[in-house]
Parts: C-alpha cells; sequence; structure tokens
C-alpha cells in the first residue's frame, strides 16, 4: 500500500411533563410548534456545528485564492474524511477542485460552495417521507435501532404525526426488557391519543408483537408502531429474537412489516455505518431516521451512508421537543455542513 493509501485507510480507521387531558388536547399538543421551519434550520446548523466547524476550519486553513498544489488537495481530502463523509464523497469533491477551471485561483468560499453541491447531490435521492400506504391496514412499522437511539421517542413523534394527519395508531411496546421503555410508550400513548398493547417488563417480545398486530387488524387501526428492544448489531441472539420477532409478525400479516426504520444516533459517526451494515442485513431495513442532530453530532456521517447505501432518510430529529422530528431536506442538510459558521 502507498503511504498515501496507507495514510487514508488510517484517517477512516423530559418526557414526563403535563399531561393532555383529552385526545383533542393530545393532538393540538402535538401540533404545537417549536419554532418553525426557520427556527428548525438554525438548529440544525448549531446540532452540525461540531462537523461544519472541523471543516470549516480545515478549509479555511488551506485556501487562499491561489492555485491548488496537490499536497492541499491531499490535506483537505483528510479533513473531508476526517469529518465522516467518506472516501468516495471526498474523492469526488477533490475531483471537482482539481478541475482546470480553478487553475486561477481558489479561496475557502469557493471550495464550501462545492463541498455543499457534492453533499446535497448525494443525500438528494435518499430525502424521502415516509409514506403511508392506506391499502395495507395496519401499516406495520417496525423500528430497530442499538441501546440509546432514541427508538421509543422517535415513534411518539411519528405517532403525534400521523394523528394529526386524522390517522388511527396503535403502539406496540416490543422492549419488554426495560420497564422504562414500556412507560415511556405509555405515556407517549397517553399524550397523542395512541392505544398502546403493553405488557409486564421480561415478557416475550415476539408474543406481544403477535397481539398487537391481531390487535390493530381487528380494530382497524391505520398505523401500528412497534418498538424494539435496543441490539448491539455483534450481539447473534439478540439480533435472532428480532428475527423471531418478524417471523411470528407475518404469522397475523404476512406482508409485514410495511416498513422498517432504523434510528441511528448522530453522535456515533463511524459505528452508525455498521450498524446499517447489520441492521439492513438482518431485519431488512427500508429507511433512516437520525437522531440527536443536537450539538455534539458527527453527522456527516449521513453522507458516506447514503452514498453507500442509497436508503431513503425519512426524518431528522434534534431534540426532546415533538416537532424536533423533521422531514429530512437534503439542502438544508448540506448547507449547515458546509457553513462557515
Amino acid at each position: 500500500m502507498s503511504e498515501r493509501g496507507a495514510k487514508v485507510q488510517g484517517t477512516l480507521g423530559r418526557l414526563r411533563g403535563s399531561k393532555p387531558k383529552s385526545e383533542a388536547a393530545a393532538v393540538e399538543a402535538a401540533a404545537a410548534s417549536t419554532g418553525g421551519p426557520g427556527g428548525f434550520f438554525e438548529r440544525l446548523k448549531q446540532g452540525l456545528g461540531k462537523t461544519s466547524s472541523k471543516l470549516s476550519d480545515g478549509i479555511g486553513g488551506l485556501f487562499t485564492k491561489r492555485k491548488l498544489p496537490g499536497e492541499t488537495l491531499e490535506d483537505l481530502e483528510d479533513v473531508l474524511i476526517e469529518a465522516d463523509l467518506g472516501l468516495d464523497t471526498a474523492e469526488r469533491i477533490i475531483a471537482t477542485l482539481g478541475q482546470g477551471r480553478y487553475e486561477k485561483g481558489i479561496g475557502a468560499d469557493d471550495v464550501r460552495a462545492v463541498l455543499k453541491a457534492e453533499v446535497e447531490r448525494v443525500l438528494a435521492p435518499v430525502a424521502l417521507p415516509l409514506q403511508i400506504d392506506a391499502s395495507q391496514k395496519p401499516f406495520v412499522i417496525l423500528v430497530v435501532g442499538v441501546n440509546g437511539t432514541g427508538k421509543t421517542t422517535t415513534i411518539g413523534k411519528l405517532a403525534a404525526r400521523f394523528r394529526r394527519e386524522g390517522k388511527t395508531v396503535m403502539l406496540a411496546a416490543g422492549d419488554t426488557f426495560r420497564a422504562a421503555a414500556i412507560d415511556q410508550l405509555k405515556i407517549w400513548g397517553e399524550r397523542t391519543g395512541s392505544e398502546v398493547v403493553a405488557g409486564e417488563a421480561g415478557s416475550d417480545a415476539a408474543g406481544l408483537v403477535f397481539d398487537a398486530v391481531t390487535r390493530a387488524r381487528d380494530c382497524g387501526a391505520d398505523v401500528l408502531l412497534v418498538d424494539t428492544a435496543g441490539r448491539l448489531q455483534n450481539k447473534e441472539v439478540l439480533m435472532e429474537e428480532l428475527a423471531k420477532v418478524l417471523r411470528v409478525m407475518r404469522k397475523v400479516e404476512p406482508s409485514a412489516p410495511h416498513a422498517v426504520l432504523l434510528v441511528l444516533d448522530a453522535t456515533t459517526g463511524q459505528n452508525a455505518m455498521s450498524q446499517v451494515d447489520v441492521f439492513r442485513d438482518r431485519a431488512g431495513v427500508t429507511g433512516l431516521v437520525m437522531t440527536k442532530l443536537d450539538g455534539t453530532a458527527r453527522g456527516g456521517i449521513l453522507v458516506a451512508i447514503s452514498a453507500k447505501h442509497a436508503l431513503p432518510v425519512h426524518a431528522i430529529g434534534i431534540g426532546e421537543g415533538v416537532d424536533d422530528l423533521q422531514p429530512f431536506d437534503a439542502g438544508d442538510f448540506a448547507q449547515a455542513i458546509a457553513s462557515s459558521n
């Protein structure tokens, strides 16, 4: 391996507040705005500050209006990889910057413009909202991921969205390992006016999911959101339990689940890539939600994941509020990452 190749490889190496008193109040509370799209973008920009600062500092230190020596491009490639954008994206940015049109000189703003354009090019095809197929009733959404990514909170926020749209929603507390997860989902059920199917902590998750799908079908629910226990992607026994949940679910509804959402924690950086690798293979992931883009995020990894897997990115989350989960917008994300702060 060349010295340059070795260098590149080395670089790679509050929920329990007041509760609404009625279903109508729950829906009204869920619909309350936290600042609108402009406010959301500013918070997204702040949330991606760790990544954008790393990029901005690196770009600002390398580029003044002058020609591009090869060493500068190599240094920039390192900056891009260290920001978790991935080798493929980094190489495309470097190739664009190396084109003849920049021979007369290039500055930091020029580089940021190329960075934004390339990130948006990668993300635009995967920025797809989560669509509910009304012909599938209930439309079953299985939510998976490792411990601590925010699966249960994401389910609650999705339930609030679907209730605002006038859909009947049922929640299944399939994380039977943690009593706190069951309690948390019940709170979300109360807040959003959604029925919750839950058992005792330690009960069989597959059996509970069987009951939930049966109940949702029999009562005509539009959407069933199924919570699952956090599973480390390298723990075979836990992954087999997830496979059992899928098998049992299909005994009731052969086409279920109709969507499998993998919730990723933006603070984990490169580890999120391995999670997508495994959960896509073992659980048939159909789309992604990225949470915790709220200050310590290493959100550049979403670019690398999208370049590799091209999975739909349905939503991103920047906080605990019910409206802090928003549809993913490639342009806003690219602009936030390429910001000079």
